[in-house]
Parts: structure tokens; C-alpha cells; sequence
């Protein structure tokens, strides 16, 4: 059986990419983290025995996320420091589809995005991705099939926008 420090040692930095994935803030998934974890700590014993801790703790996490009351007071980014020129060329492009990407996710119901992060991030299959949230698959295939409409609605309306203004 694999210790707590020794676990969290080895699959933390995944543990906090996972939860970064599910809220899109770092610091906030640093805290859903360290909820979980200390949650998690005062029972290891009996979830090392029992199942996959890996799978747990993800479960933990996302459960955290979705009953998660907290809001950011703002949307601004905080940085250590202000860069001097802005990137340019391809990886600017690239930061600025993958920003409105996230930028995107955020306008969706916690479900909704916690079922498009666990479908094609982790590539799960809907019978899992419906145990983990609590649902049925076919919940999940309709929270897939809403969220990435709207995700379509609002892109269009964005590139429309756009066009209007450039």
C-alpha cells in the first residue's frame, strides 16, 4: 500500500492540473486541492485498500468543484510581472484561441463543463464520466450535446461580432 505523502508526491501536480481543468483558475484549484486532500488524508488507510486512490481523489475533486460556493471577486489575471512586449506570431495566436477557449468553458453551467473536461481531456467514456458526476449516461450525452452547443452559439456570435467591428 503506497503512503499518503508518497502519493501525493507522485500524482499531485496531475491531481491540480485535473482540478485546474474543472474550475480554470489555479489558485482556486490549489484550494479544491487542499480540501480534498485534507479530506482524503483523515481516511487513507481504508481508501488505499479499497480502490484506486487516483480515482478517488479525482472524484473527490470534481465533487469538490461542483458544490464549490466561492466565486472570483473579478476576472482579471494577476501576474508577477507585466511583460515588457507582447508575444508575437504563432504562439500569440495560439494563447489567444486557447484564452477564448477557456474564456468560453467559463460561461458554462459546472456540470456542463466538468462533463466537456472529463470527456476530452481525460477521454472518458459516458458510463464513467456518469459515475463520477451522478447521473445517467444519457444525462451526460444531453450535458455534452447542451454545452457544446452553446459553446457553438457563443463562438458564432463572437466571430460575428467581429466581423462587424474589424
Amino acid at each position: 500500500m503506497i503512503s499518503f505523502d508518497e502519493f501525493v508526491t507522485a500524482r499531485g501536480p496531475a491531481l491540480l492540473r485535473f482540478g485546474y481543468l474543472m474550475c480554470g483558475d489555479r489558485h482556486l484549484a490549489e484550494d479544491i486541492l487542499q480540501e480534498v486532500l485534507a479530506k482524503v488524508y483523515r481516511r487513507w488507510g481504508r481508501i488505499a485498500r479499497t480502490e484506486p486512490p487516483e480515482a478517488y481523489v479525482r472524484r473527490a475533486i470534481l465533487h469538490q468543484y461542483l458544490s464549490w460556493r466561492r466565486r472570483r471577486a473579478s476576472t482579471e489575471a494577476v501576474v508577477a510581472q507585466v511583460p515588457e512586449h507582447p508575444d508575437s506570431g504563432l504562439m500569440a495566436d495560439h494563447v489567444a484561441v486557447r484564452d477564448e477557449m477557456w474564456a468560453l468553458l467559463d460561461t458554462l453551467p459546472r456540470v456542463q463543463r466538468a462533463v466537456l473536461v472529463l470527456r476530452y481531456y481525460l477521454d472518458l467514456p459516458d458510463p464513467e464520466i456518469a459515475d463520477l458526476v451522478g447521473c445517467a449516461p444519457a444525462t451526460v450525452r444531453v450535458h455534452a450535446f447542451r454545452a457544446l452547443g452553446a459553446l457553438r452559439t457563443r463562438l458564432s456570435a463572437h466571430l460575428t461580432a467581429e466581423d462587424r467591428s474589424g
